[in-house]
This record gives C-alpha cells, sequence and structure tokens, in this order.
C-alpha cells in the first residue's frame, strides 16, 4: 500500500533536503529581519484583528480573548507591555485628518510584517528576479489585508468554537472525572486546525509562485503541528531562563522579539518542509507524464 510519502520518497529523505534548504537560505537571519518587522507591527495588527472580531462580539471580550493568547505566549509582563502598546495604538485621534491619518498608519504598521513574511517564503520557495508593477503591489498589499482579516475570522471563529465546546461539556460531562483535560484536548485539536488553516492560505497565497493544494495542506499540517509544540517549548525555554534579565526595563520587549525569533524559524522550517515536499511531488508527476508519454499514452 502506498504511504502518504510514497511519491515523495522517504521521511528522512526529505527531512534532510529540508535542513539544506533552511541552511542555504539562511533561514535564521530571515527570521531576525521577520521579528524586527512583526514586533512593530504587532501593536497595529493587533488593534485591527481586535476591532474586526468586535464587530461581532463586544471590543472586551476580543481583547480578553487576544491578550490571553499573549499570556499564554510572553507571560504577565508580556501582557503589560503588549496591552500598554494596543492602548497607545488605538488611542483615538482629534479631528477628522488626524483620525485618517491615524487608520492609515495603523494599517500600513500592521500590513508591514506580512510584506516582510511575503519577501521570506519568496525566498524560501526560490521566487527570484521578478519585476512588480504596481498592480502586483496592489495585490500584494490586498493580500496582506486578506491575512489581517483572517486571522480575525480565525479568531473568532475559536471563540465561538471554545464558547460551543464549553457549553456542551459543562451540560454533558458535569460531575465526570477529566472532563476538563477531555475539554482542553478538544480546544489543543482545534486550535491545530485552525492554525493549519492560516498557514495553508499563507503558503498558497503569499509565495509569488504556484502550488499545489495537495502539496500545501501537508505542509501546512506539519507546521501546524511544529508551531503547536514549539510554542509550547519556546514559552517554557523564555520563562525558565534568566536571558531577559540581562536586558533590564527592556526584559518584556527582549521576550516578545525572542519568541517571534523562534517562532518565525519554524514558520519558515515549515515553508522549507512544504517547498520540499511540492519540489519532488512536482518531479515525481513530470516523471510519471514522461513515462506515459514514452509508452505512447495520451495525455
Amino acid at each position: 500500500m502506498k504511504t502518504i510519502f510514497s511519491p515523495l520518497g522517504t521521511m528522512f529523505q526529505v527531512l534532510r533536503q529540508t535542513f539544506e534548504h533552511w541552511n542555504a537560505n539562511q533561514v535564521p537571519r530571515l527570521a531576525a529581519a521577520l521579528a524586527y518587522y512583526t514586533a512593530f507591527s504587532l501593536a497595529p495588527l493587533l488593534v485591527l484583528v481586535i476591532a474586526f472580531v468586535g464587530l461581532v462580539f463586544s471590543e472586551e471580550l476580543a481583547r480578553e480573548q487576544v491578550m490571553e493568547q499573549v499570556r499564554g505566549a510572553f507571560g504577565q509582563s508580556g501582557v503589560a507591555l503588549v496591552g500598554s502598546l494596543i492602548d497607545s495604538a488605538s488611542r483615538p485621534s482629534e479631528g477628522v485628518i488626524s483620525t485618517i491619518l491615524s487608520l492609515g498608519v495603523l494599517l500600513l504598521g500592521a500590513l508591514a510584517a506580512f510584506g516582510n513574511l511575503q519577501s521570506a517564503l519568496d525566498t524560501i520557495f526560490g521566487v527570484e528576479g521578478r519585476m512588480f508593477n504596481w498592480r502586483d503591489t496592489l495585490r500584494d498589499k490586498l493580500l496582506s489585508f486578506g491575512m489581517v482579516l483572517m486571522i480575525g475570522f480565525m479568531l473568532l471563529v475559536s471563540m465561538v468554537i471554545n464558547t460551543i465546546l464549553t457549553a456542551v461539556t459543562t451540560f454533558l460531562l458535569t460531575g465526570i472525572i477529566g472532563a476538563g483535560a477531555l475539554l482542553q484536548m478538544i480546544n489543543m485539536l482545534v486550535s491545530v486546525a485552525i492554525i493549519t488553516v492560516l498557514f495553508a492560505l499563507m503558503f498558497k497565497f503569499l509565495p509569488h509562485t504556484r502550488l499545489q493544494w495537495r502539496d500545501v495542506w501537508l505542509g501546512a499540517a506539519v507546521t501546524s503541528i511544529l508551531f503547536s509544540v514549539g510554542r509550547f517549548a519556546i514559552g517554557w525555554y523564555l520563562a525558565t531562563t534568566t536571558v531577559t534579565s540581562a536586558y533590564g526595563a527592556a526584559g518584556s520587549l527582549a521576550l516578545i522579539l525572542l519568541w517571534i525569533y523562534y517562532s518565525a524559524q519554524i514558520v519558515l522550517f515549515g515553508a522549507a518542509f512544504t517547498h520540499v515536499v511540492a519540489t519532488r511531488a512536482k518531479e515525481r508527476r513530470e516523471q510519471e507524464r514522461a513515462e506515459k508519454i514514452g509508452a505512447g499514452v495520451t495525455i
């Protein structure tokens, strides 16, 4: 019986080529640049996400959910810093012109991280020497804005599913031992599924290249699992190490930068894995096509 990797070679070969591709493209350098841009885009991005989710739920509830995710990643010190950044970025301006300018700066700031992410993905997927016109630039900005909305939508879906699961679990499993652990496991699986969809959309539409959905889903699933496991591992490492204490008052900012930096490396490793999978699958399809043509089979 064919396994999922039978058209792609052995898992060892795929992982070896992924590490080689990861190293050849200097992913740590790409991750450092991405961490820098994302740190400055974090506040406007979260403001837009909160505003989008607030259209359905209250902004207070949306902010509470966002800050809960921030707390899980950065701890209480990170919550204080991110909260103050969101407050500063969302502070209303006086006058119509000032408000419009503030919204424009907010939007550009949120899109900056996705622009850098797109550039990093182009490097990973081997997109070189492409000439961009104003249509390409407009398309990229719209895609980046779409990713912002998609993050908000996925957070919205997560909130709805979590509410439903909590209600169902409370109704059906009240008094049953282990009900809380079961709910946490279901929430974790839902979270992995949502992150998989986000990575699939990211790998499919952000790079300036065409990928098959079958290759994208496999890469997105692997990236989602690595990201979910890595998120806890990075959080544990940063919580137990004293690396941030050396930065004094800037320790919270250093914590956020380190978390984004390590997370970016995981995401870009997933992109490299997706590139290897897609390349091997394409070569296999071309080989099968050539064999059919050689055998006189009409395609």
